[in-house]
């Protein structure tokens, strides 16, 4: 059986277990094992990086993407979104 929450049981549950706050305040990219190499001779520009990027750390400026490695995690969903293969992930050297 599934258990049925409320508005009252959510309320309950400790801040950190529900967040709708960006990652922007934490400096997460240390965590990183593999980062995203973008290509910007091959990027469209489309925007699907970006738009699936859990960390906001695809950005853009002046229609240009780049990725900030302060907030990337090195997941790689930017890099299997990317239609034109312009986002490929190498690992990560410390």
């Amino acid at each position: 059986m599934k258990k049925k929450y409320s508005l009252k049981s959510l309320d309950t549950l400790p801040i950190t277990a529900i967040s709708f706050l960006t990652t922007e305040g934490n400096e997460t990219g240390e965590w990183r094992s593999q980062r995203p190499i973008l290509d910007p001779e091959k990027c469209n520009r489309c925007g699907l990086c970006w738009m699936y990027c859990p960390d906001n750390a695809v950005q853009e400026e002046g229609g240009l993407f780049h990725i900030s490695y302060t907030y990337c995690k090195g997941c790689g969903i930017c890099a299997k979104e990317c239609p034109k293969g312009a986002i490929v992930i190498e690992k990560e050297e410390r």
